[in-house]
């Protein structure tokens, strides 16, 4: 199992989970550099995915959340990789990307505090990190997140997925269904499309899920 980060944090926004899954055979976390990658996907994130792929001893399952589904999207299609798990992710179509998926909210959707580009990386506002973005986390916990975001590069949104691994591999789907960054009603809509198992939760911060609400195939 393999657990790949969302934009604006690093692999320790995987702490919680990670010690859920302490008794699971085989885990890791894939470690990007520390600013986020320039190049649209594949790119830095994707690549380093494969490496941590090509390292393991068997199979592998990835697991991404937010803009970690657009990386595990992309590199599950490498033949090591078994199946996909998206987490409250972004699981686009062939020649989709996050600017495309994100193009027309819905009247009403949650509107994620995203600041002006700064020389080509993208923030969230840190007042409103904890509301949008950790709202099921400590206010300490999401305050110490906000002061250390992990920039996200402009020209990651523009990536557009080559072919989706989606389509030959077998996918569930974690919806939070309180999720204030990604909708709900888009994260159930890509499930739908994707064809994933999915599981529901009354939570807007995916790894302190409290109880599910509904699962279906």
């Amino acid at each position: 199992m393999i657990l790949v980060h969302g934009g604006f944090v690093d692999g320790s926004s995987w702490t919680d989970p990670a010690g859920r899954v302490s008794t699971t055979p085989s885990w890791t976390r894939v470690t990007s550099p520390r600013r986020a990658e320039p190049d649209p996907v594949p790119g830095r994130r994707c690549r380093a995915t494969l490496q941590t792929v090509a390292e393991q001893d068997g199979p592998a399952v990835l697991v991404g959340h937010s803009y970690g589904g657009v990386v595990i999207t992309e590199a599950g299609r490498d033949s090591r990789v078994s199946a996909l798990v998206y987490v409250a992710a972004f699981a686009p179509d062939e020649g989709e990307s996050v600017n495309s998926l994100i193009a027309d909210p819905a009247p009403g959707a949650p509107v994620p505090p995203i600041l002006p580009p700064k020389d080509g990386q993208l923030f969230l506002d840190r007042e409103q990190f904890h509301a949008s973005f950790a709202a099921d986390l400590p206010e300490a916990q999401a305050r110490f997140m906000a002061d250390s975001q992990v920039p996200w590069g402009v020209e990651a949104l523009e990536g557009a997925v080559s072919e989706p691994a989606w389509r030959s591999k077998p996918s569930w789907y974690l919806v939070a269904a309180d999720d204030r960054m990604i909708p709900p009603p888009a994260q159930r809509a890509m499930a739908e499309r994707a064809g994933a198992t999915v599981t529901e939760f009354r939570a807007a911060t995916p790894c302190t899920c409290r109880s599910p609400r509904r699962s279906s195939t």
